[in-house]
């Protein structure tokens, strides 16, 4: 049941098990098959060469909008009745979850409104206008616009999908973990992107799941890491957050955010990586794989070089490599 008070809105839905979310998966898997191809995993010979263990890229950057964002739209949008579908959709986002949700939206001749926070990346924004969905400025970070966008949907009896607080979205997300688990016969860790929790929460309990012991390491950037703050206050907090080339994962996060107990229990380890660690990994990824990723993506392969050494000796690590989704003026800084 969900409750309006004002401009807030407050899910009173218990968080979900993690057995649930688990299962989720698996019918996502199968739910997904038709609309989303296998991303591939390549090598990194030269990362594997730096740390002295094999690494692998998950390569969500080759995604049709350019993230693994379209996984939990696409299967949110798709586990809703035919009837509620075409009430539309309403989404919140910095602009992946955005795009993924329009893009979902057109592939299934439906309509839809994604809100964006003010100061959202450009290249984003407009990409969300080109795949069909009407736009909506609101809200100074991703937390406020969340709210904002929640309490839309339910005043117009439309859908609200949620970029990372909702069980089919995570489950989503989580499919990347059953690919993961087909693709490499063994690996010691995965290390993914943290922003609400929905990828690394997901892609945890589909490897548990598929009865993998795999450590999934998360990072945010230290100008913005409100689920690392939270995980360590055992509540959702209210951090600051400065400007960061990671902005697909800045913002705060929903009071009621299931991902945080998810999160609790499928995270061996959070890390923050600092601005100057963003821009150096992201270089290397471009040098080195000839191909565009964004500041997300970049973030988790920071937090590799960091954790790589405290690993079991050889285990193989995999980078998710959740986007590619940079407008040119923070490339251009970036490089």
């Amino acid at each position: 049941m969900t409750v309006y008070e004002g401009q807030k809105v407050v899910d009173t839905r218990p968080s979900p098990s993690l057995a649930s979310v688990a299962a989720m998966t698996r019918i996502a898997q199968r739910r997904l098959r038709r609309f989303l191809p296998p991303t591939p995993v390549v090598p990194a010979p030269d990362l594997t060469r730096q740390l002295g263990r094999p690494v692998f890229y998950k390569l969500e950057n080759l995604q049709p909008t350019g993230s693994f964002k379209v996984r939990g739209a696409f299967n949110k949008i798709l586990s809703l009745r035919p009837s509620v579908r075409r009430r539309g959709i309403v989404a919140a986002s910095t602009g992946n979850h955005g795009a993924a949700v329009a893009y979902a939206l057109a592939r299934l001749g439906l309509r839809g409104e994604v809100f964006v926070p003010h100061g959202a990346s450009a290249v984003k924004v407009a990409a969300i206008r080109r795949l069909g969905a009407a736009v909506r400025t609101a809200g100074t970070d991703s937390g406020q616009t969340e709210t904002i966008a929640r309490a839309y949907a339910l005043r117009h009896g439309m859908t609200y999908v949620s970029p990372y607080n909702d069980a089919e979205v995570i489950a989503g997300q989580g499919t990347i973990g059953w690919e993961l688990a087909r693709q490499i016969p063994r690996f010691g860790a995965v290390v993914v992107s943290l922003g609400g929790g929905g990828l690394a929460s997901g892609i945890g309990a589909a490897l548990r799941a598929a009865g993998r012991d795999v450590a999934i390491i998360a990072a945010s950037p230290r100008r913005s890491h409100t689920m690392i703050a939270s995980l360590a206050a055992g509540r959702i907090v209210t951090s600051r957050h400065g400007p960061t080339l990671s902005d697909a994962t800045a913002g705060g996060l929903e009071e009621d955010a299931i991902t945080l107990p998810l999160c609790r229990r499928l995270l061996r380890r959070c890390v923050t990586v600092g601005e100057r660690d963003i821009r150096a990994a992201l270089r290397f990824f471009i040098e080195t794989q000839h191909m565009l990723c964004e500041g997300a993506a970049a973030v988790a392969l920071a937090a590799a070089r960091r954790v790589a050494g405290d690993l079991p000796s050889r285990a193989a690590v995999v980078i998710v490599i959740c986007g590619a989704n940079i407008d040119a003026a923070a490339l251009k800084a970036a490089l």
